[in-house]
C-alpha cells in the first residue's frame, strides 16, 4: 500500500523520482523503503542519520520543507546524489507521523518540466503523507496483531501438547495426528483425568483451523434447558431473563473446533437436536426464525461405557456412528507406568516456575511414592499432587510428606498393627479421599472412578466420616 502511495504521488506531480523513508529500530537513521526513479535501485543501499540532507531535517524537526534550488541551501547533502550520478534540484518534502511520533518522510525529486515544485505541490505531497502514514499505521497493527495471534497459537499448542512415551500414549498420539488436518469427527474415550481435553487441543492446534477458535463444552455439568442454551445461543427477549442475544457454542466455534466432553451425559432430546445440526449444518437460537449456518469440527469425549450405552438405548446409534468416525483411546495413568515420572519432572518444571522455586528436586523416596501410587484421578491428581508438594515443601527437596496421599512410617506401623476389619475401614477411608480429592470432591466422579453406585458412596462417606472433600 505505501509503495503505491509514493507510486501515485510522484505520478500526480509529475516527479523525476520520489522516496519513503522509513526510521529503524535505532531512532537515529533513516532508510530508503520505497523508492521511485531511473536509479530506485541505487537509492535502496543508503541510509541517512536524523538531522541529515533535507529528509534529514525534515525527520528532525518535523515540519514539512520546500527546498526551490538545493544548491544553494545549507541542509542539502549531495552525498547520495553523486554516488548514483543523479543530478538534483529541487525537492519537497513532508514527514511521516503517527499520532505525534516521527516514523519517517516522503519527498519527491525534480519536475519533469523542469520546473521547481511550489507550495501547492507541498501542500498535495502533505495530503499524501498522511494517506501514507495512516497506511503504515493500519499495516503495522495488522501485523502485530497477527504476530500477537501467532504467539498465542504456539503458547495454546504448547499448553496441549501430551506428554508421554509408553506405547499406548505413542499410539493415541499418532492416531491424533493422522485425523488433525482431515474433517473428520473424533470421540475420544477415557476416565476421567486422563487427558481427553488436552488430546481435543492437540488435535485442533495441529489442524488447519488452529487459527480460529477452539471451544469447550462440558454437558454432563448442565441441565437440558441450559445445555440447549449453551449450543445454540437464544434471542433477545426469548424467555424471561433473556436481556441480549447471546451466541451459541456451535456459533463461536465457527471454522473452528468444538469439544463436547462428557457427551455421553446429553439426554436423548439434545442428542437428536445435535444429530440435526450435525447432519444439517444449520440451526436456530432459541426463539429465533432466522437458520444459522457454521462450518465447526466436533471432537466428543465420554468416561462412560459408550457401546454399552447404545446398546441400552441410552445413547442414540446414529448420533454415536456420526461422532465416531475416528476413535481415540487414552489409557489410565496407571496403565503407562512408564510415564509417571515423565509427567511428575514436566509438572514441577511449570510449578517451579510458577512458584519461583528453581531450586526445587524430588527426592528418591519421593519418586518411589509417585511411582507405586495407583493414582485413581489419573493426570488430574498427579498434576494438583505436585502442585501442592511444590507448595508445601520447606527445603530443596520434596519429601513423601508433601504429597497429600503420602503415608509415614508411624502411620505405616499403626496400619500393620490393626486387625482385618480395621485395616479394611483404613483403607476404604484413605481410598475414599485420594479419589475425592483427585476430582475435587465430585461424587459422580469419584463413583464411576470406584465403580460404584453415587448413592453407596455418600452412605461410605458418612459412615467413614470423611470430611472436607
Amino acid at each position: 500500500m505505501p509503495g503505491l502511495i509514493v507510486d501515485t504521488a510522484a505520478r500526480m506531480m509529475q516527479a523525476k523520482a520520489s522516496s519513503l523513508l522509513l526510521l529503524n529500530e535505532d531512532g537515529e537513521t533513516l532508510r530508503f523503503e520505497v523508492t521511485t526513479g531511473p536509479k530506485k535501485q541505487e537509492v535502496k543501499k543508503h541510509e541517512i542519520k536524523i538531522g541529515q540532507g533535507i529528509a534529514g531535517f525534515v525527520a528532525k524537526t518535523g515540519e514539512p520543507l520546500l527546498v526551490t534550488d538545493v544548491t544553494k541551501d545549507h541542509r542539502w547533502y549531495k552525498s547520495i546524489s553523486d554516488n548514483i550520478d543523479f543530478k538534483t534540484k529541487s525537492i519537497a518534502c513532508s514527514p511521516l507521523k503517527i499520532d505525534s511520533d516521527i516514523i519517517g518522510v516522503l519527498q519527491i525529486i525534480d519536475r519533469k518540466d523542469g520546473q521547481p515544485f511550489d507550495n501547492d505541490d507541498l501542500n498535495i505531497l502533505n495530503v499524501f503523507a498522511n494517506v501514507c502514514s495512516e497506511a503504515i499505521h493500519n499495516a503495522r497493527r495488522v501485523e502485530s496483531a497477527s504476530r500477537r495471534n501467532l504467539e498465542l497459537t504456539d503458547q495454546a499448542a504448547e499448553k496441549h501438547k501430551i506428554i508421554g512415551k509408553s506405547r499406548e500414549v505413542k499410539k493415541a498420539i499418532s492416531d491424533g495426528l493422522k485425523v488433525a488436518n482431515t474433517k473428520a469427527s473424533v470421540l475420544i474415550l477415557g476416565e476421567s483425568g486422563t487427558g481427553k481435553e488436552l488430546m481435543a487441543g492437540m488435535i485442533h492446534y495441529q489442524s488447519d483451523r488452529k487459527d480460529f477458535p477452539l471451544v469447550v463444552l462440558n454437558c454432563g455439568a448442565l441441565t437440558e434447558s441450559l445445555l440447549e442454551d449453551e449450543l445454540f445461543g437464544h434471542e433477545k427477549g426469548a424467555f424471561t431473563g433473556a436481556a441480549t442475544l447471546k451466541k451459541g457454542k456451535f456459533e463461536l466455534a465457527d471454522n473452528g473446533t468444538l469439544f463436547l466432553d462428557e457427551i455421553g451425559e446429553m439426554s436423548l432430546n439434545m442428542q437428536t437436536r445435535l444429530l440435526r445440526v450435525l447432519q444439517e449444518g444449520i440451526y436456530y437460537r432459541l426463539g429465533g426464525s432466522v437458520n444459522i449456518s457454521v462450518d465447526v469440527r466436533v471432537i466428543s469425549a465420554t468416561n462412560r461405557d459408550i457401546e454399552k450405552e447404545v446398546k441400552e438405548k441410552n445413547f442414540r446409534e446414529d448420533l454415536y456412528y456420526r461422532l465416531n468416525v475416528v476413535q481415540i483411546k487414552i489409557p489410565p495413568l496407571r496403565k503407562r507406568r512408564t510415564d509417571i515420572l515423565l509427567l511428575a519432572f514436566h509438572f514441577l518444571g511449570l510449578f517451579k516456575k510458577e512458584q519461583a522455586r528453581p531450586e526445587l528436586e524430588f527426592s528418591q523416596k519421593t519418586l518411589r511414592i509417585l511411582e507405586t501410587h495407583s493414582w485413581p484421578g489419573n493426570i488430574r491428581e498427579l498434576k494438583n499432587a505436585i502442585e501442592r508438594a511444590v507448595i508445601m515443601s520447606d527445603g530443596p527437596l520434596i519429601s513423601p510428606g508433601d504429597l497429600p496421599f503420602a503415608v509415614g512410617e508411624k502411620e505405616r506401623i499403626s496400619f500393620h498393627e490393626q486387625d482385618l476389619k480395621q485395616a479394611t475401614l483404613h483403607f476404604k477411608k484413605k481410598l475414599l479421599i485420594h479419589t475425592l480429592e483427585s476430582v475435587q470432591g465430585n461424587r459422580t466422579h469419584a463413583a464411576k472412578i470406584l465403580k460404584i453406585q453415587r448413592t453407596y458412596l455418600s452412605r461410605l462417606i458418612s459412615e467413614l466420616e470423611i470430611k472436607g472433600v
